[in-house]
């Protein structure tokens, strides 16, 4: 996803749909995302022990998906747009070699905050569901 112009509220409606966004899961993106946001937890760079912990492989932390999740609300909004709240629940882990899907429409419109529903689904389901507020900037002449 390439980033957008911004977006002003008067431009977005319910029921829009943002752009379909795959992210290939790689091991280096798992590792390095658990590594930058200080989770040292060690089911997100040691796959021995994950196994052993009772995980197929290591798998993406909590702050990475929610990152991903900004990410994608942010871009499809614009640079000006500003991330106001962001609601997720974690359903299935996201593992290497897989490739997480996001998907969002719009909710609602009340003024210039908008609500996206987001859905990051994976080969086995729903990795990341919730919602997104953001604050787009007012129209200017």
């Amino acid at each position: 996803m390439t980033l957008a112009p911004t977006r002003v509220a008067s431009q977005v409606t319910v029921g829009e749909a943002l752009p379909e966004h795959p992210i290939p899961l790689t091991r280096t993106l798992i590792v390095a995302t658990a590594l930058a946001s200080r989770d040292y937890q060690d089911v997100h760079h040691d796959p021995a022990l994950a196994v052993e912990r009772g995980s197929a492989d290591i798998f993406m932390n909590i702050l990475t998906s929610n990152g991903l999740v900004e990410k994608y609300v942010a871009e499809w909004a614009g640079p000006a747009a500003v991330v106001k709240k962001i609601k997720i629940r974690l359903g299935t882990p996201n593992y290497p070699g897989d490739t997480m899907t996001m998907t969002g429409e719009v909710t609602d419109v009340d003024g210039r905050l908008v609500t996206v529903k987001v859905n990051g689904v994976n080969s086995l389901g729903s990795h990341a569901s919730g919602s997104v507020v953001i604050e787009l900037p007012e129209e200017t002449a």
